[in-house]
C-alpha cells in the first residue's frame, strides 16, 4: 500500500513495484492522477484521505479482497505546513499535522496487525527537514522531525514482531509539489524557468542537482526488499549530499 501515489514520488514507487510484479494499491484524495496511474501500471485504486481512520480500515477491506494481508507499506503522504511561528494559524498548523503525520501514524496503526502477521514492512518517507530546519516552515519541519521519531518507534516497538521500518529523507525532488515551490523562486529572483530555480536551490549540494522521483523510489524499493533485511530503524538521506555540507565553509567557495 502506497500512500499519496497519485504523483511524484509515490506513483514512482508504484511503478517501480508495479513492474517487478507486486500488487500495489495506491491511495490517495485526487481520482484523476490515481486513475492515470492504475491505467498505466494496473495498481489498485484507493480514493481516500490517508489521516481518516475510517477511511483507511474501508480501504484495507478492499485490500484483503482483493490481494489478501499488506505486507509492505509505504507511508508517503505528506503536504505543506509553511510559514513563520509566529504568523502560522492554527489551521495551518493542524493541517500540518494531519497532513503529514497523523497520515503516517493512521496508516500505520490500521496496517500493523497486517504487517506481524506477513513479517511487514514499512517505509515512512520524512525528508531533510526532519533533520535540519529551512526557513519559515516550522509546520512542516516539525512534522517531518516528527515522523522520523515515530518510525524510529515503530521500528523498536515491532521490530520483535517480524515488522521492519525504515526512514528516507528526501532533499529537493524534481515533482509537481516541488515545481510549485521553484515558482516561488523564479518570482522572487527573476528568473526564467524553474530549472533556473532548481539550479540555485541546489548550488551548495554537492551533486548540483534536485534528484528524481525515481531515483528515491529506488532507495524505498531496496528497503522493502529482502537486501534490506537487516534494516530496521534506519535513517537514509536521498538529498545529493546536502547534509553533508559544512555551512560556515561556503564563503570559500567561488
Amino acid at each position: 500500500m502506497v500512500t499519496g501515489g497519485g504523483t511524484g514520488i509515490g506513483a514512482a514507487v508504484a511503478r517501480r513495484l508495479a513492474s517487478e510484479g507486486a500488487n500495489v494499491a495506491v491511495m490517495g484524495r485526487r481520482r484523476e492522477p490515481l486513475q492515470a496511474l492504475a491505467d498505466e501500471t494496473g495498481c489498485f485504486v484507493m480514493q481516500a484521505d490517508a489521516a481518516d481512520s475510517a477511511a483507511v480500515r474501508a480501504a484495507l477491506t478492499e485490500i484483503h479482497g482483493k490481494f489478501g494481508k499488506v505486507d509492505i507499506l509505504i507511508a508517503n503522504a505528506g503536504g505543506h505546513g509553511v510559514g513563520p511561528t509566529i504568523s502560522m494559524t492554527d489551521e495551518t498548523w493542524s493541517l500540518a499535522t494531519r497532513l503529514n503525520l497523523d497520515t503516517a501514524f493512521v496508516c500505520a496503526r490500521e496496517s500493523l496487525p497486517d504487517l506481524i502477521a506477513q513479517k511487514g514492512a514499512v517505509v515512512v518517507v520524512a525528508s531533510i527537514a526532519g533533520l535540519f530546519a529551512g526557513p519559515d516552515a516550522a509546520g512542516y519541519v516539525t512534522m517531518k522531525h516528527a515522523c522520523i521519531g515515530f518510525g524510529k518507534s515503530l521500528a523498536r516497538d515491532y521490530g520483535r514482531k517480524g515488522v521492519r521500518t525504515n526512514i528516507v529523507c528526501p532533499g529537493w525532488v524534481a515533482t509537481a509539489m516541488a515545481d510549485e515551490q521553484m515558482q516561488v523562486i523564479v518570482e522572487k529572483h527573476g528568473l526564467h524557468s524553474i530549472e533556473e530555480a532548481y539550479r540555485l536551490v541546489t548550488k551548495d549540494v554537492p551533486l548540483g542537482r534536485p534528484a528524481t522521483s525515481e531515483e528515491v523510489a529506488n532507495v524505498i524499493c531496496f528497503l522493502v526488499s529482502d537486501e534490506a533485511s537487516a534494516m530496521n530503524g534506519s535513517i537514509l538521506t536521498v538529498d545529493g549530499g546536502a547534509g553533508v555540507v559544512d555551512l560556515p565553509t561556503l564563503a570559500f567557495v567561488e
